[in-house]
């Protein structure tokens, strides 16, 4: 697969879009056809290995931050297999509460193969 700038857009999205999803199942159905086998994600707070653990760190932010949604932040910007981007996290329509930058690489099949993200802004505790 030729991996472009729309491809990385459309994985930044449907990469966010996972986030948000609540249900479960359908959740799963998008880790499965967005992430490769391997994939993996790492920030401060996690690192999870393979879509298993990726889909249980998924749910686990949802519960900790329930109502609250995943958006873009701004631009991806993209070249080869890799693409960066902001997001923020907070109530729909609302201002941020969490802030943060990814990475993400693609695979050869235009899958996530790893995310490395990073928390600009988190709530004070």
């Amino acid at each position: 697969m030729n991996i472009t700038a729309t491809t990385l857009q459309d994985l930044a999205e449907r990469y966010i879009a996972a986030w948000n999803e609540t249900d479960p199942a359908a959740r799963r159905k998008l880790v499965d056809e967005t992430w490769a086998e391997d994939g993996s994600y790492t920030d401060p707070l996690v690192a999870a290995e393979g879509r298993d653990a990726i889909d249980a760190t998924l749910g686990a932010v949802q519960t900790q931050f329930p109502g609250l949604v995943f958006r873009l932040g701004g631009p991806v910007d993209a070249h080869h297999d890799i693409a960066r981007f902001t997001w923020e996290l907070g109530p729909a329509g609302g201002e941020a509460l969490v802030i943060g930058f990814d990475v993400l690489v693609a695979d050869a099949d235009g899958r996530i193969a790893q995310v490395l993200g990073f928390l600009d802004k988190v709530p004070s505790v």
